[in-house]
Parts: C-alpha cells; sequence; structure tokens
C-alpha cells in the first residue's frame, strides 16, 4: 500500500484477499517445498500437528462426503509421507481453554483488566494491535493452540537429531503467527489444507483407500 512494504501496511494477514483474488495473483507463501526438504533429511526429526477444521475440510478435496473426518487417513498420509509424530492440535486447544480459565480468574480475584478477550485468529490479534491498542491489556495473555502445542513438543523432545515442528491450519494467517519472533519459533513452518492436499498427491498416495 502506497509503496510501502506489507508489514507496514493496513494488511492484518487474514489471506482474504488470497482467497477472492480472481486472476490469482496473489497467492499465499507455498512452505511445502520447505517441509519437502526437512522430511527428507535423514538428520532432522520431523513432527506435524493438524487442526480439528482440517480433518473435514481434506477430505471434500478428495471427492469424500462433505464433512467427513478423515484425521485417521490423514495420519496414515502423513506417516507414509515420512513424518515421523503426527499430534492433534485438540490437546492444546483443551490446554488453552484451561489457561484461559486460570487466567480469567486471576484476573477477577486481583482486579485485573477486565473484561477479557481471546482468540486463536493472528489476523484479529494484529488488527486489535494495529487498530486498538488501548484493548491489548484486555486479551488474553495465553498463547494459540497451535503454538501452545508447538512450545510443548518441543520441550519434551530429547533426541539426537534436529527437531522441525509443522502446522497444519485451515488459516493462512497462521503462517504470520508461525514467524512472530516472540514465539522463539516452536513452529516451524505452517501448511494450509489445499498445500497438504498437493504434497499428499505428489506422493502419489490414494487417499480415499
Amino acid at each position: 500500500a502506497f509503496d510501502g512494504d506489507i508489514n507496514n501496511s493496513p494488511c492484518v494477514g487474514c489471506g482474504q484477499c488470497a482467497a477472492v483474488c480472481p486472476t490469482g495473483a496473489i497467492v499465499i507463501r507455498d512452505d511445502a517445498d520447505a517441509v519437502w526438504k526437512v522430511i527428507g533429511d535423514e538428520n532432522i526429526e520431523v513432527s506435524v500437528q493438524v487442526a480439528p477444521a482440517v480433518r473435514v475440510a481434506l477430505g471434500t478435496e478428495f471427492g469424500l462426503e462433505e464433512g467427513a473426518n478423515v484425521m485417521g487417513k490423514l495420519t496414515t498420509a502423513l506417516k507414509e509421507m515420512g513424518f515421523d509424530k503426527v499430534y492433534d492440535t485438540n490437546i492444546s486447544a483443551d490446554l488453552t481453554i484451561m489457561e484461559e480459565a486460570n487466567e480469567l480468574i486471576g484476573r477477577v480475584q486481583n482486579g485485573g483488566k477486565l473484561p477479557m478477550f481471546t482468540s486463536c485468529c493472528p489476523a484479529w490479534i494484529r488488527f486489535a494491535e494495529d487498530k486498538y491498542p488501548d484493548l491489548l491489556d484486555n486479551i488474553s495473555t495465553c498463547k494459540s493452540p497451535m503454538q501452545m502445542l508447538g512450545a510443548t513438543v518441543k520441550a519434551m523432545y530429547k533426541g539426537e537429531k534436529k527437531h522441525v515442528h509443522v502446522a497444519i491450519m485451515p488459516c493462512s494467517a497462521k503462517k504470520d503467527e508461525g514467524k512472530r519472533a516472540k514465539f522463539n519459533g516452536d513452529v516451524d513452518f505452517v501448511l494450509s489444507t489445499q498445500e497438504v492436499v498437493r504434497m499428499i498427491r505428489e506422493h502419489g498416495i490414494y487417499f480415499n483407500r
């Protein structure tokens, strides 16, 4: 915007422009090749987490019944592709709820800033940061489920190899969240549903079987 860098523009990274661009000129950053590279490195252990929305959106791309839960098929496909460990982001969604509840109780009991807002959407958070900075003290300090699981997996990994953690998310804004310095690289790469669909096909997997 106005010949400036996109990081200094009003863009919040929601990805809607790419979703509706009529010519395909606006595209989301593609991380598939970088993920293939780390999967192919025998000196790197690669783990991956799957967001709840992905398991029902992905099946539609392969002609399965709309809304079908394909987590089992997806887990098998990811292992076939070379991922060493597969995690469910639902685990950290539960952790996030518990952490946010504790934070809210603490604010109520100790006279903290209320009301307390929370969102797992990084575009929502960035919008608040850019447009409503006076509300930042009202936003929960808890990490999103994606970042919370990334931090948990990285903290418990004790292997001899280098460890890389990948997240499969339904929203391109998660790519921006994964790169934010304050999260210390707990999530190394974020793949969209479409990227994973393409990777499954590239690997020659018959997903429906």
